[in-house]
């Protein structure tokens, strides 16, 4: 099997890399990156078209699968999630410097990209919305449509032949789950198991309960933990539950309690704990696109089931403030525009203006993210004074601002660095995240291979 460590594992796709960038890589400087992982990978190689009405084959751009292909058997031999690159000329002549970077306990992996993603500067901190837990509904009571009798009815007469869990089967369940069945829900898996073996045709008890149904022992609590949010994605997201809202609008509640699929990877709950205008058991749907929320699918499983209601009901919002506030050319049109108490993310994008100040949002009590494009601050040192921050996000200029005048906020969790892709070489944005992890007393991103040879074979 190929060493991802040994240089010859690497020299196809680096032969590709070098002819299909021997400009840049002969330029000072010049360097080229990617990221493969077992099941994907994101390399600077262009793809060839297929000819004029045929649709594209793998055997069109067969080099590159085949040498992807080695490094994949690679990491699957070493275990490894993915590797990032590097690639640099060397001295010698056609020669490469190639440099493996392998993950870091203080920086989440980058997304399709050699730099680093987020960086983690406390140990076991989550992002705000993860450590949201569900505000209480005292007044929040069963839909008046739950029937529990007339859910076994019919199902028992629509699907005779179903097969239902025993007492003890349930209990197991409730004891793993730490919580006990939903009425309702324990009432549909005493008629219906929900085990593939028991059906010659699955299609049967999805067309009469409305979804797949899993297992009894593989339901689960779809709590924050379960929906693995990366914390870039949830620190620029807000929990935001409003007066007239059925759900909650949480990434994971301890009362949402997952039995179905829709087919296409979204999961179908009972949630028992609602939002101000839902009912306690009502079922909704958690997207796995998302990084936050749940739509309402019925206001119970009885209303789902018996009456085939899967849409939810409209919801008005009202008009407030937004929590998270983009300032840029098509957006809000300046900071004052997006200050209120309120603000909990702000992030400034393409703005062909002149840069902004941050004054407008000094003091806000919850202003806890903010984003900035290069060059949109008029004084990045002005950061200094968010004094609430748990999450920034700079380019690579305003960092070294901030770490030059000693202004890097002491408060933060965790940082992000908005390097280019392509343009920014990654060796360089991991030196400079490591300046951001000592200040925090986090240790440096280490695992960095380098190896060095011709770039083609018998060179």
């Amino acid at each position: 099997m190929p060493s991802l460590r040994d240089f010859a594992t690497w020299q196809p796709l680096l032969r590709l890399l070098r002819a299909a960038h021997a400009e840049t890589l002969s330029a000072p400087g010049g360097h080229v990156a990617g990221q493969i992982s077992p099941g994907a990978w994101s390399v600077p190689l262009p793809f060839r078209s297929p000819r004029p009405g045929r649709a594209s084959l793998v055997s069109d751009n067969q080099e590159q699968f085949d040498a992807v292909g080695r490094i994949v058997e690679a990491l699957e031999e070493d275990g490894s999630d993915g590797v990032s690159f590097v690639v640099e000329a060397s001295s010698a002549p056609g020669g490469v410097r190639l440099h493996l970077i392998g993950p870091a306990s203080s920086a989440e992996p980058g997304v399709a990209t050699a730099h680093p993603g987020t960086l983690l500067l406390a140990d076991g901190a989550l992002p705000e919305p993860v450590r949201r837990l569900p505000e209480p509904v005292p007044d929040a009571v069963p839909a008046p449509s739950a029937d529990v009798e007339l859910l076994q009815r019919t199902l028992r007469e629509r699907l005779p032949d179903a097969v239902g869990a025993s007492e003890e089967e349930i209990a197991a369940a409730e004891a793993r789950l730490g919580v006990p069945l939903p009425a309702e829900l324990r009432a549909l898996y005493q008629v219906v198991r929900g085990r593939y073996e028991d059906w010659d045709d699955y299609r049967e008890p999805y067309d009469t309960i409305g979804c797949e149904l899993l297992p009894l022992g593989e339901v689960y609590v779809a709590d924050a933990a379960s929906r693995r949010v990366p914390w870039r994605f949830a620190a620029m997201t807000a929990v935001e539950t409003g007066p007239e809202d059925p759900v909650q609008g949480l990434v994971g509640s301890p009362g949402w309690i997952v039995f179905g699929d829709n087919g296409g990877g979204d999961r179908i709950a009972v949630d028992l704990t609602p939002g101000p205008e839902g009912h306690v058991g009502q079922v909704i749907i958690i997207g796995h696109e998302g990084n936050i929320g749940a739509g309402l699918v019925a206001d119970s499983l009885t209303d789902m089931v018996v009456h085939r209601h899967f849409d939810g009901r409209p919801v008005r919002r009202a008009e407030r403030p937004p929590l998270v506030a983009h300032v840029n050319r098509a957006s809000l049109p300046s900071i004052e525009a997006a200050a209120h108490p309120g603000l909990e993310v702000l992030s400034i994008g393409v703005w062909e203006k002149e840069p902004l100040s941050l004054a407008p949002v000094f003091g806000l009590p919850r202003l806890r993210t903010l984003s900035a494009h290069p060059g949109t601050l008029a004084d990045p040192c002005g950061i200094s004074r968010l004094t609430h921050l748990e999450y920034l996000e700079l380019p690579p200029a305003e960092w070294r601002v901030l770490l030059d005048a000693g202004a890097v906020p002491t408060g933060l969790l965790a940082a992000g660095i908005e390097a280019h892709r392509q343009r920014d070489n990654p060796l360089r944005t991991i030196a400079l995240a490591d300046e951001i992890l000592a200040l925090y007393g986090r240790p440096p991103i280490t695992d960095i291979t380098v190896l060095e040879g011709a770039a083609r074979t018998g060179s």
